[in-house]
C-alpha cells in the first residue's frame, strides 16, 4: 500500500472517533476546549506511533498466551513518557487532562491496532498506521473541542471570539454527544462524497 495512503486511511477512512467510533472516554470526557482535545490527540499519536513499532519488531518473539499483557506493558512504558513530559512541561494542561492520560494504556485505539495492524505489519508501515490514526484522532478531538468550546463559552483555543456566555449545555456533557453526533454526520456526508 502506498504509504501516503496508509496515513490518510487512519485520518479519514478508519477515523477512529467519526468512523470506528472507538475511544469515546477520552473523546467525550476531554474536549470541552480545541486546546484539551489536541493535547489529548496528540498523546495518544505519540503512544500509537512509538507502541506500533515496538509491538511490530517483538510480535513473533511474544508467546501467543501472553500477547495482550505484553502489548499493554509496551504501551504503559510510552504513556508514562508521555504523562511525565506532559507533567514537567505542560502542568496546566496535564492537570486538566488527569486520569485521561494514564488511561491511554487501556484505550481500545491503542491496544487494537496493536492487535490488528502492528503485530501483523513491518515496523515502518506500523509506525504509519500509527501517526494516521493519531492523526485522524487528534484532528477529531481537537475539531470536537473547538465546536463545544466555540459554542459552550464563545472562545477558540482560549480567545474570546463571542460576546457573551454561550450555551452551557455544549460544555457539559450532553453537548458532547449532540456536538458529536452531528459532526460524525458531517465527515460521514463528506468522506461518501469523496468516495
Amino acid at each position: 500500500m502506498n504509504k501516503i495512503k496508509l496515513i490518510l486511511k487512519g485520518i479519514i477512512k478508519e477515523n477512529p472517533t467519526f468512523v470506528l467510533v472507538l475511544g469515546m472516554c477520552p473523546t467525550l470526557g476531554t474536549t470541552t476546549s480545541a486546546m484539551n482535545g489536541m493535547g489529548m490527540g496528540l498523546a495518544t499519536t505519540f503512544v500509537l506511533m512509538l507502541s506500533n513499532m515496538v509491538i511490530s519488531s517483538m510480535a513473533r518473539m511474544i508467546p501467543e498466551k501472553v500477547r495482550i499483557p505484553a502489548y499493554v506493558v509496551v504501551i504503559a512504558v510510552f504513556v508514562t513518557v508521555v504523562q511525565l513530559v506532559m507533567q514537567a512541561y505542560v502542568p496546566a494542561l496535564y492537570e486538566t487532562l488527569g486520569l485521561f492520560i494514564p488511561l491511554i494504556v487501556v484505550n481500545c485505539i491503542v491496544l487494537g491496532r496493536a492487535e490488528a495492524y502492528a503485530s501483523k505489519n513491518s515496523v515502518f508501515d506500523s509506525f504509519l498506521d500509527g501517526l494516521g490514526i493519531g492523526l485522524g484522532f487528534t484532528l477529531s478531538l481537537t475539531v470536537l473541542g473547538a465546536v463545544r468550546e466555540l459554542l459552550g463559552s464563545g472562545s477558540f483555543f482560549g480567545h474570546k471570539i463571542i460576546a457573551g456566555d454561550g450555551m452551557l449545555i455544549f460544555i457539559l456533557a450532553p453537548g458532547a454527544f449532540i456536538a458529536l453526533g452531528y459532526l460524525m454526520v458531517l465527515f460521514n456526508k463528506f468522506k461518501s462524497k469523496k468516495a
